[in-house]
């Protein structure tokens, strides 16, 4: 029998799907527990700094220790949200929320993205969650092509810091998925939702579980 998770996460840029797959997720086994994004257990701090300029705060204001120790802070309590015995499904997991970091560090402080993914993990630290399967959905295996590709599915234009700091995200993904970050990695172009959807689910080992019908 395969060794359930405490947790699951699905990781990727915006627009790559990792909702549409959790919803599919906590409908095949009633083993899984949808937990959410992390600032839904935390919404105090999000809600402080939304309150005014949003963007500015956070790729202007505040400094990185300061957005890593609330995302860190907020992964924390959503992961005391789990209930004994289930398997949480992450949206976005804790190496999603390095390269969060990470990404917004580069651009805000114009460092290499290895030496912002060093500033982050020196701030992270040993503070280790519970074990975690984290999969990293890709668009594409190209940085390029992989924002185009999610940039297009946006609907509108993003404007201002943002398409520098999307561009980047995907780098740092990449780079991240290079350096074994995550437990799988599943390439997503030119592919149907239906046939990544299967791939997830083979790579969370967890076929014992889950049914065999996709929804």
């Amino acid at each position: 029998m395969a060794q359930v998770p405490d947790f699951v996460s699905l990781n990727g840029p915006d627009n790559v799907g990792k909702t549409t797959h959790l919803v599919r997720l906590t409908g095949r086994w009633e083993g899984f527990q949808a937990l959410g994004a992390v600032h839904e257990h935390d919404p105090e701090p999000w809600a402080r700094v939304a309150a005014g300029d949003y963007s500015r705060w956070w790729f202007e204001t505040s400094t990185t220790v300061e957005l890593t120790e609330m995302l860190l802070a907020s992964h924390a309590k959503r992961a005391v949200a789990r209930e004994a015995g289930r398997t949480g499904l992450l949206d976005r997991g804790l190496p999603m929320l390095l390269a969060v970091t990470t990404a917004t560090c580069v651009v805000k402080d114009g460092l290499t993205v290895g030496e912002a993914s060093k500033t982050v993990t020196g701030i992270a630290g040993s503070r280790a969650a519970a074990p975690e399967t984290s999969v990293l959905l890709l668009p594409s295996r190209d940085a390029e092509r992989s924002y185009a590709i999610t940039s297009a599915r946006e609907g509108r234009p993003w404007t201002g810091i943002y398409p520098a700091y999307q561009k980047m995200l995907h780098a740092v993904l990449l780079h991240q998925a290079d350096h074994g970050a995550y437990s799988a990695v599943v390439d997503c172009e030119d592919r149907s939702l239906d046939d990544i959807h299967a791939d997830l689910v083979d790579h969370l080992a967890l076929s014992h579980f889950i049914d065999g019908s996709p929804r």
